[in-house]
């Protein structure tokens, strides 16, 4: 723990050093209660990225995939960071279970709902894994889109991003409380958590807007 407060700080000065950061809408993430942060992923980075502009006295708990742990250093400065590794193609239950009892504690949650890196920073197919934490721990579910001012839309040192934070999906409408129906609601959730990731990306794009179309010369006749 006394690393991770000792990190922190060194990263916050990097992280402005070496990328021009803008952040929108960080008044909308929730105090003092259960939060699962639902951000889009293009760079390893991402999760330090959210949790240095976030800033929370308790670390985040963050669900990363397994392989990254293999590398000693990244794996020593993730768990600092407060990540837990989860396999992701076997169903891990308990890794589930456990990051679920600490959401309900208090301790907020960072997944990423794509389940791996975008490669060309368009947002994939969700998978349901943010949900169901939130929904059994009570947690409100943060949309977050990060955006990089780059040609191909990855990381680049120097670029500009932006870490954008939308209207929290709450919990109430999280929570299902009939197994039948648990297929088409988290369904349904995944559509909703979409349209609001690819809003926050249309409202907040580097990419200039389209220019509106010319209005007709009122003494023209169309086609002539």
């Amino acid at each position: 723990m006394l690393l991770y407060w000792i990190l922190l700080p060194i990263v916050w000065v990097l992280m402005h050093i070496v990328y021009r950061v803008e952040v929108v809408g960080r008044s909308l993430i929730p105090r003092g209660r259960p939060i699962v942060i639902a951000p889009n992923h293009i760079s390893d980075l991402d999760p330090v990225f959210i949790l240095v502009v976030v800033f929370r006295f308790r670390r985040f708990r963050i669900l990363a995939k397994q392989e990254l742990f293999r590398n000693p250093f990244i794996g020593w400065f993730l768990r600092c960071m407060g990540a837990v590794p989860i396999d992701r193609g076997h169903g891990d239950v308990e890794t589930v279970n456990k990051v679920t009892e600490d959401c309900k504690k208090g301790t907020g949650v960072l997944i990423f709902p794509e389940g791996t890196r975008s490669k060309d920073g368009k947002l994939g197919k969700l998978k349901s894994g943010a949900f169901v934490i939130a929904g059994q721990a009570g947690a409100d579910l943060v949309p977050c889109r990060i955006i990089y001012d780059t040609p191909d839309h990855r990381m680049r040192p120097f670029c500009r991003m932006r870490i954008c934070f939308g209207e929290p999906i709450p919990a109430s409408d999280l929570r299902i409380t009939d197994p039948r129906h648990q297929i088409k609601e988290l369904r349904a959730l995944r559509t909703r958590l979409t349209d609001d990731l690819e809003e926050l990306y249309r409202q907040n794009s580097f990419e200039p807007a389209p220019l509106p179309a010319p209005e007709p010369n009122p003494g023209t006749e169309p086609g002539t």
